[in-house]
């Protein structure tokens, strides 16, 4: 934590409460990174085992977010703070609720992969997936870096690559279509793989949010409505 950038405070046990709470957003967000990671190789390999992983942390993830949620709140009536601090206590409850719907549609894609375990194709067909992973991967990454380093320089990249990120979820749902309607047979594997994709999709809209929340943490600028809204 750059202290030079958090107000200073009489009380150090003040200081030492904001920064807990700094770490351990980093630290839940972390754990998501991971479910992520291991969701999509759950998917693209069929194993069932790490979809099962995934799955379980999932409750792991909603009980740190209540935890950090209830100490922001603790600290906001005891506390009372102004002006940096309570910006920053405002955003990350609203960053936690964000990274818990990241670990969410993890989650999805994890229960997709279990529910294509049957799938008589090579699990390694799983193409349409491999780039918009990949690109999301690195957006949620460096929106949760821009909060441990409280800067905001990134936004601009990351809101760059959440537009490839919708053309490419585009281009998957057009050829996942044009697989249905030349067989019919294709119908029940493609849906599911449009499922895991929009998840992919929702992870990239949830990165953005973070940056923007970032933003008004360090900045006090309310940027959630400049590009559009995003559910």
């Amino acid at each position: 934590m750059d202290i030079n950038k958090v107000g200073h405070h009489i009380s150090q046990q003040f200081n030492r409460e904001l920064e807990d709470i700094r770490n351990k957003v980093l630290t839940m967000g972390g754990l998501v990174e991971q479910q992520i990671e291991l969701a999509i190789k759950a998917f693209s390999h069929g194993d069932l085992d790490l979809a099962e992983q995934v799955i379980k942390q999932d409750n792991q993830v909603n009980a740190m977010e209540s935890a950090i949620d209830q100490e922001c709140i603790q600290i906001i009536a005891l506390r009372q703070p102004t002006a940096f601090d309570l910006r920053m206590l405002i955003s990350v409850i609203k960053i936690l609720t964000e990274v818990e719907r990241v670990g969410d549609q993890a989650k999805r894609i994890a229960q997709m992969a279990i529910h294509l375990s049957t799938d008589s194709e090579h699990v390694d067909s799983y193409y349409e997936l491999q780039h918009i992973a990949e690109m999301i991967k690195s957006m949620l990454h460096q929106a949760l870096d821009a909060f441990a380093r409280m800067e905001t320089d990134g936004m601009t990249e990351i809101n760059e690559q959440d537009d490839n990120v919708n053309r490419e979820y585009k281009g998957i749902v057009r050829q996942l279509v044009t697989k249905m309607m030349e067989d019919p047979r294709n119908i029940s594997r493609s849906l599911d793989i449009l499922w895991a994709a929009r998840a992919l999709e929702r992870i990239g809209d949830h990165s953005c949010n973070i940056g923007e929340y970032v933003v008004y943490m360090m900045k006090g600028q309310d940027v959630r409505h400049a590009r559009g809204s995003k559910d």
